[in-house]
């Protein structure tokens, strides 16, 4: 399994997912539970490969995640996103290391905080080509 977190400079689990272009990247296929978290990959996209405008006809550097895991997204993200066979969860923990741990963990991740943008990137998303 691969999931990839949405962070702001690595750092903090960010919002707007379809903007962001920093990612950390879990490929968790070999991981067992009494193992540490293997070391993310740092994924920068390039400004083309951001994924709210990603025209989906080249390989992209998120290929193959399972789990998508974002502060905040509009529906066309999330939509996006399920074609590419991916899961999106919307989180208010902003810690990238405890919202994996809670995940492999089995645990419910702590509900989004409210964001003025998400409610713009709703607005938005009635338009979107996704």
């Amino acid at each position: 399994m691969k999931i990839a977190i949405a962070t702001k400079n690595y750092s903090e689990v960010s919002g707007h997912a379809g903007q962001c272009r920093h990612w950390l990247l879990y490929d968790l296929s070999e991981h067992r539970s009494s193992q540490l978290l293997p070391t993310p990959q740092l994924v920068d996209l390039q400004r083309e490969e951001v994924l709210h405008t990603f025209e989906d006809d080249r390989p992209h550097p998120l290929d193959g995640i399972d789990i998508a895991v974002v502060a905040s997204a509009g529906d066309g993200f999330i939509r996006h996103m399920k074609k590419r066979g991916c899961e999106v969860l919307v989180t208010g923990e902003s810690d990238p290391a405890l919202a994996i741990t809670r995940i492999l963990a089995g645990e419910a991740l702590p509900d989004p905080r409210f964001d003025i943008t998400t409610s713009l990137c709703k607005l938005r998303d009635l338009f979107s080509r996704h």
